[in-house]
C-alpha cells in the first residue's frame, strides 16, 4: 500500500512516519484530519486523535456517526475519553453526498436500492473499514492487529450489520449502541429485518454469535415520538423503542447460539439515565474500548 498516494495527510504525520523510519518513538499528533481513498468508495474526510502518550501498542477505536452525520460532536465526543484513557480515535465521515439514506449507509450498500441487485463487496459501505485500520496503523507506527468498532444511532445499525458482511473483520470488540432498529440472526425474516435473501451465508452465523460484542443501550431511550424512530411493522416488533429493541436483538441471538450450540460471546449492558444521545453513551462505552 503506497501510503502518500493513497492517504492525502497533513505535513504533521508525514514527520511522524519520518521519526518512526529513523528508529525513533512515535510522535504525539493529536487532531488529525486526513482524507482516505484507498478502496473502491468516494473518498472519505477522516478525523483522528492520537493521544500525547501514544506508542506502537495504543488501543485504536472507530467511531461510527449517527444519521445526523455530525462528525464534529462524534469527534469530540470521544477525544475526551482519548485523551483520557489513552487510546488512538478515528471517525471516518460518510457524508449524505456520497451515502445518502439508510441504505448506502446503514446498511452498507450492499444493494443497490434503485435495482435491488447485489453490489460488489469491494464496493460496500462496509468495505471501507479494513483498509482504513490498515492505513491508521501505517500512519501510526502502530503494531495493532485488531481494533474496537464502535457505532450510535445509524452507526450502530451499521457496526452489527458489519459482522455478517465481513466475517473476517479484524474488530476485536464491536459495541453497538443505541440503533433504532436491527438485522435479526434469522433466516426466516426477510432482509433487512432478517438475514432470508441477504447473501450472508447460514455458516458465518455461528462465527458471529460467538464475537466479541456488546450492546450497550440507554435506559432513558423510550422516546416514541421521535421522527428517526422506525416505525414500520416489521420494526414494531421488534419492540416499542430502542430500550426494547435492543434487548429483544440480544435475546434473540442468546437463543439462536444455544439452538446451534455456540459459544456466545455478545454482552448486553445498559447505560443509567441516559437517552437517545452520543455523549451520554461514550463514557460507558470508552471504559470497553480494548
Amino acid at each position: 500500500m503506497n501510503i502518500p498516494h493513497a492517504l492525502r495527510r497533513s505535513t504533521l504525520l508525514l514527520i511522524i512516519l519520518c521519526l518512526f523510519a529513523c528508529g525513533e518513538e512515535p510522535a504525539s499528533s493529536g487532531d488529525v484530519t486526513f482524507t482516505f481513498d484507498d478502496w473502491a468508495g468516494p473518498a472519505i474526510t477522516v478525523n483522528m486523535y492520537v493521544p500525547e502518550a501514544a506508542d506502537a501498542s495504543t488501543p485504536i477505536v472507530f467511531v461510527m456517526h449517527g444519521a445526523s452525520r455530525d462528525l464534529p460532536r462524534y469527534y469530540a465526543d470521544w477525544r475526551i475519553q482519548g485523551e483520557e484513557r489513552g487510546f488512538i480515535v478515528v471517525v471516518p465521515y460518510f457524508s449524505k453526498e456520497h451515502f445518502a439514506t439508510a441504505a448506502r449507509y446503514n446498511l452498507g450498500h450492499v444493494f443497490d436500492p434503485d435495482t435491488g441487485k447485489r453490489r460488489k463487496p469491494s464496493e460496500w459501505t462496509f468495505a471501507a473499514i479494513e483498509p482504513l485500520f490498515d492505513g491508521v496503523v501505517d500512519m501510526t507506527a502502530s503494531t495493532r492487529e485488531s481494533y474496537t468498532l464502535f457505532g450510535h444511532s445509524a452507526g450502530s445499525q451499521f457496526v452489527h450489520r458489519f459482522l455478517y458482511y465481513v466475517p473476517e473483520a479484524r474488530a476485536s470488540r464491536v459495541i453497538a449502541a443505541n440503533a433504532g432498529w436491527y438485522t435479526m440472526p434469522d433466516f426466516g425474516v426477510d432482509w433487512p429485518y432478517g438475514l432470508a435473501d441477504s447473501g450472508v451465508p447460514e455458516d458465518v452465523l455461528a462465527d458471529y454469535l460467538s464475537r466479541e460484542l456488546v450492546v450497550l443501550l440507554g435506559d432513558a431511550d423510550t422516546d416514541r415520538t421521535d421522527d428517526n424512530l422506525r416505525k414500520t411493522p416489521e420494526a414494531e416488533l421488534q419492540g416499542q423503542h430502542r430500550f426494547d429493541r435492543g434487548q429483544t436483538f440480544f435475546r434473540a441471538a442468546r437463543a439462536r447460539a444455544e439452538e446451534l450450540g455456540v459459544d456466545f460471546g455478545w454482552q448486553l449492558q445498559t447505560v443509567p439515565g441516559a437517552a437517545h444521545s452520543n455523549a451520554q453513551m461514550t463514557p460507558a462505552a470508552a471504559e470497553l474500548v480494548r
